[in-house]
């Protein structure tokens, strides 16, 4: 049993909606691949506090989250995002694509073929 204060991190994530049921909150803690205030944690049951700061996988990015309120419940979507601050890094920008690159087109491989005497 926890303080009032605090809430089980499984239920916290889930009703943050940043997973859609508690077993995949608990699978994620259980695999030790969530940090509350930078030190791993494989219990889900784990208390956590307002000003607590998670590190965890999400999709294909690690976010950096500060808990701003615990929640009563798993409410809507609006509601969620006031549950805490978003401290992960900006996504880096997409990778210029160089001028003549990417895959050629019909044009281009009808040229290529030209070039290197295997038209028909």
């Amino acid at each position: 049993m926890t303080g009032a204060g605090s809430i089980r991190l499984d239920k916290w994530l889930w009703q943050a909606r940043f997973f859609k049921s508690r077993s995949k909150a608990t699978q994620l803690c259980a695999a030790g691949r969530v940090r509350v205030d930078g030190a791993p944690v494989r219990k889900a049951a784990t208390a956590v506090r307002c000003g607590s700061v998670l590190t965890f996988p999400h999709a294909r990015d690690i976010r950096v989250v500060r808990i701003l309120d615990l929640g009563m419940r798993r409410g809507p979507a609006d509601e969620a995002y006031g549950l805490y601050e978003d401290l992960s890094p900006p996504p880096p920008p997409p990778a210029p694509t160089p001028p003549g690159g990417g895959r050629p087109t019909k044009a281009d491989r009808r040229a290529i073929d030209r070039l290197l005497g295997t038209d028909r």
